[in-house]
């Protein structure tokens, strides 16, 4: 059997990894826009572009994991963590784009002529804006904490050990199998056990 130690400590790093990604994306849109200014166009679409990529990250994780037909490993926890964090994520996309919309109209008509319809209109782009950076930043903040919390919950019991545990004390977040016993034989023998004289 292939050994599997140290796996666990690798996936929790990678979630850990994963986070930290999100929240500097948090982090770059915080610093983009204060309550009287906005992004520009440039800044805004490397936002959106980066956010995009930061979702398909997630799903080439479930897909590398879910391809993964190794007996001894059960990537359930870790997929759970990542398609959870799907959710939250799709917000910040769903919430920048609403806003990146908003962003379009303003930069159309910055330059016409003021009326009251259109310092209006300007007006109402702005708080739309607004609102919706808000929103991915707080749906990139749950991002961040989702898989922190599932990096976390990870067990990194040896495979050896769970071995060694009754099924009632198997952890079930681990990502290590115990193997199936296989049907005995044959009296299993402890390091030393006379054979009885009427077994010869």
């Amino acid at each position: 059997m292939t050994d599997h130690t140290g796996r666990a400590g690798l996936e929790k790093d990678e979630l850990y990894a994963v986070a930290q990604e999100f929240e500097q994306a948090r982090h770059a849109i915080v610093g983009s826009y204060t309550t009287t200014s906005l992004p520009d166009l440039v800044t805004a679409s490397r936002h959106l572009a980066a956010l995009t990529g930061l979702v398909k990250d997630l799903s080439d994780e479930v897909l590398f994991r879910a391809t993964d037909n190794d007996p001894g490993l059960d990537f359930g926890p870790v997929i759970a963590a990542y398609t959870s964090a799907s959710t939250p994520a799709g917000r910040a996309v769903n919430n920048y784009t609403e806003a990146f919309e908003q962003l379009g109209f303003l930069r159309r008509y910055a330059e016409a002529p003021a009326t009251a319809n259109l310092r209006d209109a300007r007006q109402a782009a702005f708080n739309v804006v607004q609102d919706r950076l808000d929103l991915t930043v707080d749906s990139l903040q749950e991002t961040f904490v989702t898989l922190r919390h599932a990096a976390d919950r990870i067990d990194g019991t040896p495979p050896r050990v769970l071995a060694a545990l009754s099924r009632s004390a198997y952890p079930a977040n681990s990502i290590y199998r115990v193997p199936a016993k296989l049907p005995a034989t044959e009296p299993i023998r402890l390091a030393y056990m006379p054979v009885s004289r009427h077994a010869r």
